[in-house]
């Protein structure tokens, strides 16, 4: 069948792609393309093309694939194709339903002109893979819409609604039948012989552009894009685009293309779309496995994580009631989500009508029995088994036989939860990232009798709620806080050889983590962290640093008691000599000479423990493939996603040398720290993780 349909409407000819499932730019579309292009200027007949997609989509972007193969370069490229589209003497309308993203976009973008559908959305989203529009996407968005736009949208990567692109000028208009109208316009202009309009050629906003916008974003995007590539490069288009010649600037973007496409940053983002998308695949489910439609759910416990997640639910359109025993904390609950939502309104993320349909389906009770006809209820009370378990007896007898029961719980035992129930099948963790209205990963962990409508079901609220899910097997800690152990355990290490808080967490923001592990600890709250501690059981031959527990006792909680691993001026961290007079007694105490430590060893002493137990995580099972690690630690843990997760960061700076690591910790910490037995197998074999 062929991907590219070619057919006439009178005297329109209509070029439709239809490449399921998204009719991606591959070398067979573009082929496709040309040959209709061809076809349509030499027929006399022919006097207007539109450009369409089948099935609902325009064009979803670029096929992945090619541009990590290289194929995206063979002929015609897509800038070969746009060459031959403005060569073209006859008027060209694209009509846009669906998405038109990345080359899709550019596609359109070189179009005479671009009708869409009213739920169609636009948008240039290459930055979220480590690259750029490299087909003249800068400067043709910067030609329609300006600088202004085009630097908030391309270095977001974030598509457009049909309503917003319109009042950009990035489209034309918006119609109930895109391809209609399309049509009808195509021949209108025809017709009247209008002269055709090539977006690389507009220049009134970007005539008298002011360039010191451009300075000024680089300061806003400073921390948020810092240690990336991409967007820098995208910023530097824009402002080309501003003032350069056509040529030059066009030339200017094709150049910082290729540098972002040979960067280490493409692979490892292009590394995560794939793995994000793995994810979502169980691969011991039946085929046939259907998730339990979720029309209504329930939160036990209204504090500042029940509340994230019954935010959840209101977002994504779904009744939530959110369950307290105590009406005085119901309600200290629900002014907390009220709170959220106002601010998202005054930062303009949110409509008061959008904030009014949410809090409409946010409904507080105070009875059990009032939950009885949910769907799914979410247990979110306090990180304790007694508890937990006392929650799940009661919403047993509650729920309706078909309800799924989920427990947020981030480390505990999801067996002996389950087994306090009557319907262990139906026992499943959720657990959810704080704040959980706005962190993005769904830690789903499945326990011994979980059910495969259980799992589809708990895997399915990633597309329902806007989530990145992951699945794990039910251990100590599941897959993200076993490994963090290990982690924040050797910053502590450090510590008593040498290091300061300041320089390890600068060491690691500098790899590109949001906060480094100590800074990390002050905001969760080191008593949570001593807490957590206590709780774990290690071997006689092993240890914990005694510096938390120091911390701890000293009253210094973190953030939330001004004082921690730092002092703090509100959120403002500062360095405290209290802090190292503390943790220069441990060493005392233990007998340990300090000593100057290169920045070097941190990085490596941090990482190496993380790729270690994640090793053993997947040897166990308990993460169904390495990739799925990376997905939990880029969009949990602050991971810096450019580099790719801790697994692929792995692979890269080579499994022995991980091993070298592990095997000087391993004779000082004990026989948990030793190598992974994976790492050695696939050490010994040359290969990746897969």
């Amino acid at each position: 069948m062929p991907v590219v349909n070619y057919r006439l409407d009178g005297n329109v000819a209509v070029i439709e792609i239809d490449h399921p499932p998204v009719n991606a730019t591959s070398i067979e579309v573009r082929e496709g393309i040309a040959v209709a292009l061809k076809d349509a200027a030499a027929d006399p007949v022919v006097e207007a093309l539109v450009i369409a997609g089948s099935r609902g989509i325009f064009i979803a972007g670029a096929d992945i694939k090619e541009i990590s193969s290289g194929i995206s370069n063979k002929f015609p490229t897509l800038r070969d194709l746009q060459a031959q589209m403005e060569a073209v003497p006859k008027p060209i309308v694209a009509a846009i339903t669906g998405t038109a993203l990345g080359g899709g976009f550019e596609i359109a973008l070189t179009c005479h002109w671009r009708i869409a559908a009213a739920d169609a959305k636009v948008g240039l989203p290459e930055v979220k893979l480590g690259i750029l529009p490299g087909a003249g996407g800068t400067q043709r968005f910067t030609r329609l819409a300006g600088p202004e736009a085009a630097l908030e949208a391309i270095t977001s990567g974030n598509p457009i609604p049909a309503k917003r692109a319109l009042e950009l000028g990035l489209i034309d208009a918006i119609a109930d039948d895109a391809l209609a109208d399309a049509v009808v316009l195509a021949r209108t202009a025809a017709a009247d012989r209008r002269p055709l309009r090539l977006a690389s050629e507009v220049d009134d906003k970007i005539a008298a552009v002011d360039t010191a916008i451009f300075g000024a974003f680089r300061k806003k995007l400073a921390s948020k894009a810092r240690g990336q590539l991409a967007p820098w490069k995208i910023i530097d288009c824009i402002e080309a685009a501003c003032t350069r010649t056509r040529e030059e600037a066009f030339n200017f973007e094709r150049e910082a293309f290729n540098e972002c496409r040979e960067s280490p940053q493409r692979k490892a983002l292009i590394h995560l779309f794939f793995a994000e998308r793995e994810a979502k695949k169980v691969p011991d489910l039946p085929a046939d496995t259907r998730p339990l439609p979720i029309r209504s759910a329930a939160i036990v416990g209204a504090g500042t994580m029940g509340g994230g997640i019954a935010m959840n639910f209101a977002n994504a359109g779904i009744p939530v009631q959110l369950l307290e025993l105590s009406q005085e904390a119901l309600d200290r609950g629900l002014g907390l989500i009220q709170k959220n939502y106002a601010a998202s309104v005054k930062r303009g993320s949110l409509t008061e009508a959008g904030m009014e349909r949410a809090l409409s389906l946010i409904q507080g009770v105070t009875d059990y029995d009032a939950i009885n006809g949910a769907d799914i209820a979410i247990e979110a009370v306090f990180e304790d088994m007694k508890v937990k378990k006392d929650v799940f007896t009661r919403l047993d007898a509650v729920c309706a036989p078909h309800a799924i029961l989920a427990t947020n719980t981030s480390s505990l035992d999801v067996d002996a939860i389950a087994a306090v129930t009557q319907r262990p099948q139906s026992v499943i963790g959720t657990h959810f990232f704080s704040p959980a209205n706005v962190m993005k990963l769904l830690e789903n962990v499945r326990s011994k009798h979980s059910s495969p409508q259980t799992i589809a079901t708990a895997m399915s609220l990633g597309k329902l709620l806007n989530k990145v899910v992951v699945l794990a097997g039910n251990c100590d800690g599941f897959i993200g806080n076993r490994m963090l152990q290990f982690y924040s355990g050797e910053a502590e290490f450090l510590l008593e050889e040498g290091a300061t808080p300041e320089q390890i967490d600068r060491v690691m923001e500098g790899f590109g983590f949001a906060m480094g592990p100590l800074a990390v600890r002050d905001l969760a709250g080191n008593d949570v962290g001593y807490s957590i501690r206590k709780a774990r059981k290690i071997p006689a031959d092993e240890r914990f640093s005694p510096i938390l527990q120091r911390v701890f006792e000293a009253g210094r909680l973190g953030q939330k008691s001004g004082k921690g691993f730092y002092r703090y001026d509100g959120r403002t961290r500062i360095s405290d000599p209290e802090i190292m007079t503390l943790i220069e007694g441990v060493s005392r105490d233990l007998g340990i000479a300090r000593r100057e430590i290169p920045d070097e060893e941190i990085l490596v002493r941090l990482l190496c423990p993380l790729v270690n137990e994640g090793a053993k995580i997947v040897d166990e099972g308990i993460a169904i493939r390495a990739s799925d690690i990376d997905i939990v630690y880029v969009n949990g843990y602050g991971f810096p996603s450019y580099k790719g997760g801790p697994m692929f960061w792995a692979q890269d700076f080579g499994f022995d040398k991980v091993i070298a690591t592990m095997q000087k910790l391993g004779a000082t910490h004990g026989r948990r720290w030793r190598p992974a037995p994976l790492l050695e197998r696939l050490a010994a074999s040359g290969k990746g993780w897969s």
